[in-house]
């Protein structure tokens, strides 16, 4: 009965082992991550507006913003946090860098024709 034990436990025992072993093996061979590029980049601010914000602010559902000279932190704000009807746009939706040129454009955009 002895003997079943300790074949018990050496049997554990080496299990561990073999697991740890492998485990060590992953973590000591794994590469590190890079950084990924993004897939898509919007050209400029006006194409940001053209194919998101139009589609509202230039068909009277929401207010028209190009010719108002509304300020570019004030665009960024609502567009990040969004205001009454008006959703918030999230980073992995318009990222910093194209926000901050879609807020530039509209600040200094003509009326509407």
């Amino acid at each position: 009965m002895c003997g079943m034990t300790t074949s018990r436990h050496s049997a554990r025992f080496i299990l561990a082992a073999v697991v740890a072993i492998g485990i060590a093996a992953r973590v000591a061979g794994a590469a590190p991550e890079e950084a990924t590029q993004p897939g898509f980049a919007w050209k400029d601010g006006a194409e940001v507006y053209a194919k998101v914000c139009a589609f509202c602010h230039d068909t009277a559902v929401g207010p028209t913003l190009r010719g108002r000279g509304l300020d570019p932190t004030y665009i960024q704000l609502i567009v990040r946090h969004g205001n009454r009807a008006m959703p918030a746009f999230r980073a992995s939706e318009i990222d910093d860098q194209s926000l901050e040129k879609l807020a530039e454009y509209v600040s200094k955009a003509e009326a509407n024709k």
